[in-house]
């Protein structure tokens, strides 16, 4: 971390934080972990007693979240129901869920001169996030998932709000392929035939989970939607998985898309941009470790429905994500940001060989599940 801000110092973030009543004198402010989407600080106090009291500092990012105010009634609502069941429980909501920081007159956050939300959370001290999965990472994390989805089974999900509106819809992705396809801007589409014909080939595929919902075989659930290794605090001494972070995500959604995207991401070991193909695999022991360990964290919550079809949100994750990297290196690569011309092509192909990978496997995937769901 660089120190960004000293006590003598005057500066903007400072002035945000004199709308808090700290419990010290502000002796540090320097920027906080490896996000890209809102600007993270870790504020270090000294208490009167001589010791230290840190918080975490962040400005939501406006381009991402448009309507900042509707994704802190979300985190407000999420991490007070969490608190309440964790203490039901005999946990520790200091360590076992995030919280805000009231402000002097009692609001959830300050509003910057230029219209930026900013909040306040203490910092969750003898933990750590992880960027690199092994074997034992990703069982806490799924762990911890799984138990998200069981602490928040009775939420009523329908009031939250939509932070960002079709976000885990497939079905909609797909067309905004469909509509890259015929502009091609920038006449790509000749290059990757054999791209273009897979994706065209599933479409049917992309409706899976939201005709399961529509028909009733899934229920709307309370959901993460970025369900990644390095949004779980992992405790130092018990190497588990204590606290899922980064909620603002947070909203209206399918359990199995929670599962399959943390699949998509940790059940394979390749880079994301991986051009030799043939280091791109689909790593069905990995898959077993994360489904035991979620399925022991959700503690019998999902329902059948949703037991059936985890497999089925592993495979649309990755299809998912494929397709949006497809249909911004067709678009001219506007959304993703790229070091080459061709890393969202790179990054398509990775996904689409998950994708045939998981296929081809996806027998052994349902059997897994149903091993574990005893």
């Amino acid at each position: 971390m660089s120190t960004i801000y000293a006590p003598e110092g005057d500066s903007a973030i400072s002035q945000i934080l004199a709308a808090y009543e700290l419990p010290g004198t502000i002796m540090d402010i320097a920027r906080h972990g490896k996000g890209h989407i809102n600007d993270t600080f870790c504020v270090s106090c000294r208490t009167p007693e001589g010791g230290t009291a840190r918080f975490v500092m962040q400005g939501l990012s406006q381009a991402a979240f448009p309507h900042p105010e509707e994704v802190m009634e979300n985190f407000a609502g999420i991490t007070s129901y969490l608190r309440r069941e964790i203490l039901a429980e005999g946990g520790d909501p200091s360590r076992e869920t995030l919280s805000l920081v009231k402000t002097r007159d009692g609001a959830d956050f300050v509003m910057d001169a230029d219209g930026r939300l900013w909040r306040l959370m203490p910092y969750i001290e003898n933990a750590d996030c992880y960027q690199q999965a092994t074997p034992e990472l990703f069982e806490a994390s799924g762990r911890a998932f799984g138990r998200f989805q069981y602490m928040l089974q009775d939420y009523p999900a329908q009031t939250l709000h939509e932070t960002i509106p079709h976000f885990h819809d497939t079905e909609d992705r797909f067309d905004r392929f469909l509509a890259a396809l015929e502009a091609d801007r920038l006449n790509r589409a000749k290059e990757i035939p054999a791209e273009i014909q897979f994706v065209l080939r599933r479409q049917a595929d992309c409706g899976v989970a939201l005709r399961a919902l529509r028909e009733g075989k899934l229920p709307l659930r309370v959901t993460h939607n970025d369900t990644k290794l390095n949004n779980v605090l992992i405790d130092r001494d018990t190497r588990e998985g204590i606290c899922v972070i980064d909620l603002d995500t947070t909203m209206p959604g399918l359990s199995i898309n929670d599962f399959g995207d943390a699949i998509r991401f940790g059940a394979n070991h390749c880079q994301e941009d991986e051009q030799d193909l043939t280091k791109v695999n689909f790593d069905i022991s990995l898959y077993e470790v994360f489904t035991r360990s979620f399925l022991e964290g959700a503690r019998g919550s999902l329902t059948p429905g949703e037991l059936e079809y985890l497999p089925w949100g592993a495979r649309l994750m990755t299809l998912e994500c494929g397709i949006r990297f497809l249909t911004d290196y067709l678009d001219g690569d506007h959304y993703f940001r790229v070091s080459h011309p061709k890393q969202n092509l790179d990054r398509a192909r990775t996904q689409l060989k998950l994708v045939k990978d998981m296929e081809e496997q996806f027998d052994a995937m349902a059997a897994v599940v149903a091993k574990y769901a005893k």
